[in-house]
């Protein structure tokens, strides 16, 4: 497998779902903002970068009743190209992507943009966002991370647990040292179970508060 394959699925696998955080015209989504926020610091990590490009366009003049009266807008219908690029090796993953947006008459080509980075990087990593609170870490199958050893007799952190609180000090840009410090450990990986849950919980409780 090339290798910039084997850093995208690192990233499918660390977003398993998000869930939407908008409501507009009655529809809920999720927005392109929350989707950057959890994928951005992985694509980060893993070196890979993502090159949007616009490939043609057409504009259509749309003419509807509002409750205002008659209205015009214009119609972009995009066509575009995704690729991703592995900063490591320079190897690269080509994805053609078609979006459309209709925002009175200047910003419709910046909402099919906005659209369709959102959109393929939902359905490029298979982001589920069909379920109510889906982006808490703790799933009942194929979870991301446990927040409880998997036996009763397991009292070391697991791999899954250590990757997910460095990125979670990484988000939070927490101070590594005073967090080894209030565990008294000199390294993460030194960490019992029972602690890395006490850890993560304090890390997704600081990212809870800086949201509000």
């Amino acid at each position: 497998m090339s290798n910039i394959y084997k850093k995208l699925l690192e990233v499918q696998k660390k977003v398993i779902g998000l869930g939407k955080d908008k409501k507009s015209f009655g529809y809920d989504y999720v927005t392109g903002s929350k989707v950057l926020e959890h994928i951005k610091p992985i694509l980060n990590s893993q070196g890979l970068i993502l090159k949007q490009e616009i490939i043609a366009v057409e504009r259509e003049r749309i003419e509807y009743k509002a409750k205002s009266g008659e209205k015009s807008e214009m119609l972009y219908n995009v066509w575009q190209k995704f690729t991703w690029i592995d900063t490591d090796t320079g190897e690269k993953d080509e994805n053609t992507f078609f979006s459309s947006g209709m925002n009175d008459w200047e910003k419709g080509l910046g909402s099919a943009l906005t659209y369709a980075e959102r959109y393929f990087l939902l359905k490029y990593f298979h982001i589920a966002t069909d379920e109510d609170d889906i982006d808490n870490t703790v799933r009942k199958n194929d979870e991301l991370v446990s927040l409880e050893p998997i036996k009763k007799e397991e009292s070391k952190i697991s791999e899954k647990q250590i990757d997910y609180i460095v990125d979670l000090i990484a988000k939070t840009k927490s101070d590594l040292s005073a967090f080894l410090q209030y565990f008294k450990i000199k390294e993460i990986s030194e960490m019992t179970a029972s602690q890395a849950v006490e850890g993560i919980k304090m890390l997704e409780k600081k990212i809870k508060t800086e949201v509000k």
